[in-house]
């Protein structure tokens, strides 16, 4: 797209949707600069930003005037504004309704389970407070639920979870499920089917994954 400016990005590469963003922008060489915004330091709460996203969360996606937030609308307007491969978020209606599905079902199910296991796991030791080992006991059981689902309902004997290619419900999956290696804990590591899976996502988006992921590599080193 001649001419048009490069879109901005707030990111903070400790969230896994914020991954998923700069993963996609790479991958598919969409001109882009980020805006380092460390929740840590509370960046999302300053005037500045709240004048920008109100809800004061990341990802924000700025694109010649518009701004946008949530990554799954982020991912499917960058899916469908910029000329990405159709594979990414299809056009036949049956195929995209597919990728529509997980990523409606993701957000309720696999992003609440995994958000409260990093906060146990490690938000709340870093904080110096308290933990609840019971909640999280049983919230890893609802995630083997979860799991479960991901394997049987979606991914079946198919390469990806919407058929034969990486669509962008592996891209906002996978990012989920490397968010409990923070302490080192592999929420896959006795699923074979979906270790398999991980590799493949992983090895189509090359380089992309592992430079979005350091973050969550030198957060695990601290753990070790």
């Amino acid at each position: 797209m001649a001419g048009r400016q490069a879109v901005k990005v707030y990111l903070d590469l400790v969230s896994q949707a914020c991954r998923a963003v700069l993963i996609f922008l790479k991958d598919n060489k969409i001109p882009h600069m980020v805006e380092n915004t460390a929740i840590r330091k509370a960046q999302q709460k300053t005037p500045e930003f709240t004048k920008l996203n109100p809800m004061q969360k990341l990802p924000v996606l700025e694109d010649n005037g518009f701004v946008l937030t949530e990554s799954d609308a982020i991912l499917k307007y960058l899916a469908t504004a910029y000329n990405v491969p159709d594979h990414w978020y299809p056009k036949l209606p049956q195929k995209r309704a597919r990728v529509d599905e997980y990523t409606a079902w993701n957000h309720a199910n696999m992003r609440t389970h995994i958000s409260f296991i990093f906060l146990q796991e490690v938000l709340l030791p870093f904080m110096g407070q308290p933990t609840n080992p019971e909640k999280l006991k049983k919230v890893l059981a609802d995630l083997d639920g979860t799991l479960d689902k991901l394997e049987n309902m979606f991914l079946k004997n198919q390469a990806f979870l919407c058929g034969d290619d990486i669509s962008l419900a592996d891209l906002l999956a996978v990012c989920e499920l490397m968010q409990p290696m923070c302490s080192q804990r592999d929420v896959l590591k006795d699923r074979p089917k979906l270790l398999s899976w991980r590799s493949q996502v992983q090895s189509a988006l090359s380089d992309s994954f592992d430079e979005a992921h350091s973050v969550v590599y030198q957060i695990r080193e601290v753990h070790g």
